[in-house]
């Protein structure tokens, strides 16, 4: 089966109406035009078209007094916004918004608003006509420009910061998707010199996707303030323009992360640090999201590799410069990997979804499904239902552990998109969806998946194998994401009503497999949503078996509802509700949940940790009093370098704010800041201090007890031993009863 074949990209509901092919930007020209950015045959094409902006309001009256040109549309339906109205510009539909919000009341934001408007133009003009990005282009045909930088630190400070004199940029390794590569290095060039040719090179390269690792947070930031210091315009947009940011939020799971969006007109900006977050939101198996480790975890590291420790940077500049060069370019090289790796279904989801590459990586998943829907609701020019007025909590999936300790001969299975098949099977969907397209859609998302994984089992070359993985992949966000479309305060087509409905079937059915399993002689370990940890019985011993079984049990549920083989493993660590280690049969451990990987344990308390893991599943239990010792007694004798007993982190504002609160008892004293007080060294916000726990007794204090990592003396360590060795023993204790 070929990739035409599948008739995906005629679904008009998925993927818009408009079939314009190339589309590699979209900017707003001016106030009443777009520019568009086509690449034709290779070639970049430029067009400008009018654009009219709008606005979905509940009764025409309240724009009765609007003084602005301005055409109101009367839509089908039912629902709340039955009046589309359309503006010349941009301008005077912004005009019209703050008249709104001054005629009705109601901010903007406000859920109870009768009117909605969207204040991305580029996101309106793409609702409106139907245009998605990419469309007949393959991912190798966008033009990418890998960027990483090195920085010098001064002597006496931890880490760079670009707005001390010293701390200039010494490198800037960069590489493109057709194999070319330079790197601009400090001691050819002055820093104005490298900056200036890093700007010509991008206008040169003209790349579509520049990428970087947290290069939002630091490598745009830093060359900003020290282009401004060096007196350079960055005029690195397609108009000529410099790169814009501002201060954004972006939550991935269950962390909220602040950062400055960047934005060049023209181009997108990825980031693979944010990539490899939502990466891990699914797999759970990175313990860092640095590049060096992400590259070592998906073995993008070429063999000999140069790894240079940050406070030796400045060194290796002054002394080693050819090496720092080689590692530079190895950073880029990973980059490179890295964007490739994980950039598949982002640029297919570019294709689907009315936003722009940039902004697709990091909307979430039920504001794109809403996008969708807002799209077709436009075409067929149908009303659109208010927001909900208020959040409601809604009772969860099924959740209970059932054995803790260490067990033996496990099987994972799990309902295939529980939820998305409920609603599939039960004809469950949004009250308030009157062109009925929701089941529909998530029926036809399905039958994609279904088409793209078995084209790509028949795939011959490696580059259609990628596309149709990354087709799947999305398809399978999509799917899985519908539910939680109708459970969120910010979709306009959400009903908590359904939701509820569609959970509590779930958790029927979870619970009548564990029925099912214990009639049949399986022990349930952990239940998790829509999976179920269990031991078969002992007449279950080989794969064939295993699946057997499994096959046995989907024939148990409702019709359209699979249950799945989806793992065997030699032993598990049950420790509490969502959090436990796998060993399977190729001497992998796989460890899930907080309580196990833990960030903010010391580096001395992770590897004790996983060691300790490791014994218990593979039945040496009896070998952890032994480690838990030596760990103790490499303590005792400060045989642990510093950096692993040692804690990292960022200031968030000025020590000297952080000192006004303090003496106003509006917060705790904390480390981090008493020693950068104390340094008298000029800390900014975004500096990371690394530091130690010195003295003696187990109990101090550790904010009046913390040296920086820099005073660590190899030949008269300090480290506070009672300290760490309780910190060890409090781990070593959670864990006793699992050990005997």
């Amino acid at each position: 089966m070929s990739i035409k074949s599948l008739s995906i990209h005629e679904n008009e509901v998925l993927f818009g109406s408009d079939n314009t092919p190339g589309i590699v930007a979209v900017e707003q020209k001016d106030d009443s035009r777009v520019e568009i950015f086509r690449r034709i045959k290779g070639e970049l094409v430029r067009e400008a078209e009018e654009f009219r902006p709008f606005i979905w309001i509940e009764r025409f009256e309240f724009l009765k007094k609007f003084k602005e040109p301005f055409e109101i549309t009367e839509i089908k339906g039912k629902n709340f916004f039955k009046y589309v109205a359309g503006f010349q510009s941009w301008s005077s539909a912004n005009n019209a918004k703050k008249f709104l919000a001054k005629e009705t009341g109601e901010n903007p934001s406000s859920p109870r608003a009768p009117y909605f408007f969207l204040n991305d133009p580029v996101h309106q003009y793409l609702l409106w006509t139907g245009k998605t990005f990419f469309k007949s282009l393959s991912f190798d045909e966008l033009k990418r420009l890998q960027l990483d930088i090195e920085t010098y630190c001064e002597e006496g400070f931890e880490f760079s910061n670009p707005h001390r004199e010293k701390d200039r940029i010494i490198s800037i390794g960069l590489s493109d998707n057709s194999g070319w590569k330079k790197l601009l290095f400090g001691r050819e060039m002055p820093e104005k010199e490298m900056i200036e040719e890093l700007g010509k090179i991008i206008l040169e390269r003209d790349p579509d996707i520049i990428e970087g690792h947290n290069i939002f947070r630091f490598d745009l930031e830093y060359i900003k303030v020290r282009a401004q210091i060096n007196k350079v315009k960055l005029n690195w947009g397609r108009d000529g323009s410099e790169p814009k940011s501002h201060a954004s939020r972006l939550n991935i799971a269950e962390r909220t992360i602040d950062y400055p969006k960047w934005e060049i007109y023209g181009r997108h900006i990825v980031d693979t640090w944010i990539l490899v977050q939502y990466y891990d939101i699914a797999n759970r198996d990175l313990d860092g999201y640095g590049l060096k480790e992400v590259a070592r975890h998906f073995n993008l590291a070429r063999k000999d590799r140069v790894y240079i420790e940050g406070k030796k940077i400045a060194y290796c500049y002054d002394h080693e410069p050819e090496l720092l060069k080689e590692y530079n370019f190895d950073d880029v090289a990973e980059t490179k990997g890295l964007a490739e790796m994980l950039s598949g279904s982002y640029f297919i989801q570019a294709q689907v979804f009315p936003y722009s590459f940039q902004n697709v990586i990091i909307r979430g998943n039920a504001t794109k499904i809403n996008s969708l829907f807002l799209r077709e609701y436009l075409r067929m020019r149908h009303s659109v239902p208010q927001l909900p007025s208020e959040a409601r909590q809604i009772e969860g999936g099924y959740t209970d552990i059932f054995k803790e300790g260490v067990i033996e001969r496990v099987i994972h299975c799990d309902v295939q998109s529980l939820y998305p098949s409920i609603m599939l099977r039960f004809d469950l969907k949004p009250s308030n969806d009157e062109l009925d397209i929701f089941l529909p859609l998530l029926q036809d998302i399905r039958e994609f998946r279904i088409k793209a994984k078995d084209a790509m089992k028949a795939a011959k070359s490696e580059k259609e194998k990628n596309y149709l993985d990354a087709l799947q992949g999305t398809f399978k966000i999509l799917i899985n994401s519908f539910y939680g479309y109708l459970a969120t305060s910010f979709s306009n087509f959400s009903d908590y009503a359904m939701a509820s409905e569609i959970t509590a079937r779930g958790r029927e059915i979870i619970k009548s497999m564990i029925d099912w399993l214990a009639k049949n002689n399986c022990e349930v370990i952990e239940i998790d949503t829509d999976g179920i940890y269990f031991v078969p019985p002992e007449n279950i011993k080989s794969v064939e078996d295993e699946e057997n079984l499994i096959e046995r049990l989907s024939e148990s549920l409702p019709s359209g509802i699979d249950a799945e083989y989806d793992g065997r493993y030699k032993a598990m660590l049950s420790y509490k509700m969502k959090n436990y280690a796998l060993l399977d049969y190729d001497e992998r451990v796989v460890i899930k949940g907080s309580g196990l990987k833990s960030r903010g344990l010391e580096k001395f308390q992770r590897e004790f940790l996983q060691e300790m893991i490791r014994l218990l599943l593979n039945k040496r239990g009896k070998e952890i009093e032994q480690l838990y010792k030596n760990y103790l007694e490499k303590i005792e004798k400060h045989g642990f370098p510093v950096t692993m007993l040692c804690k990292t982190a960022t200031l968030s504002e000025l020590p000297e704010s952080y000192q006004k609160k303090v003496n106003e008892k509006k917060r705790n004293q904390s480390a981090i800041y008493e020693l950068a007080l104390a340094s008298g060294r000029k800390y900014q916000p975004g500096d990371q201090i690394s530091y130690y726990v010195f003295g003696k007794g187990k109990k101090v204090k550790v904010f009046e007890n913390s040296k920086l990592i820099l005073e660590w003396d190899k030949g008269k360590p300090d480290e506070n031993v009672e300290y760490y060795q309780e910190k060890l023993k409090e781990l070593y204790e959670k864990f006793r009863g699992f050990i005997n």
